[in-house]
């Protein structure tokens, strides 16, 4: 199992391609805070729940200040695709290596049908404008998450 972040200690940079090919990094969001949060595959029933429930509430996220970032193995491809099948407006961006999840702890073994593989586990990390995390939560359910972390964050 990957180490996950703590409270409190500066994130990992990173810069990675989004849906259109354009790299984005995580020092493009200095000064604002970030929700970071890690899905396993786009278009599928769990992620494209949240996916969708990040739309839905991220004019009310931006109002107090907060960014999203959607992140998973797929390919820019995939990722372009989802984003126009479900008007996702935020950047969702493509860890294909992976390498991202693991500095981020977001990549492990989990119970999938029953079964304990490797792979990407659903996480969130919301950074300050400095990058210094704030709140982790890993094994997240897509369900109901999105308004958890809005109560969780006072939005």
């Amino acid at each position: 199992m990957t180490q996950k972040l703590l409270v409190g200690t500066q994130a990992p940079d990173f810069a990675l391609l989004d849906a259109d090919g354009t790299k984005v990094s995580l020092s493009d969001y200095r000064g604002r805070n970030v929700i970071v949060y890690f899905y396993p595959k786009a278009a599928t029933p769990g992620c494209t729940t949240e996916a969708c429930d990040f739309r839905d509430n991220l004019a009310s996220l931006q109002g107090k200040g907060y960014d999203v970032i959607g992140i998973s193995p797929d390919g820019p491809e995939e990722l372009a695709k989802f984003t126009g099948e479900f008007a996702l407006t935020f950047p969702l961006l493509s860890d294909e290596n992976h390498s991202v999840a693991l500095a981020y702890g977001a990549w492990g073994e989990k119970l999938v049908d029953g079964e304990i593989v490797e792979g990407l586990v659903r996480s969130t990390v919301v950074l300050d404008g400095e990058g210094t995390v704030k709140l982790t939560q890993y094994q997240v359910s897509a369900q109901g998450h999105v308004q958890a972390l809005k109560e969780e964050l006072g939005v």
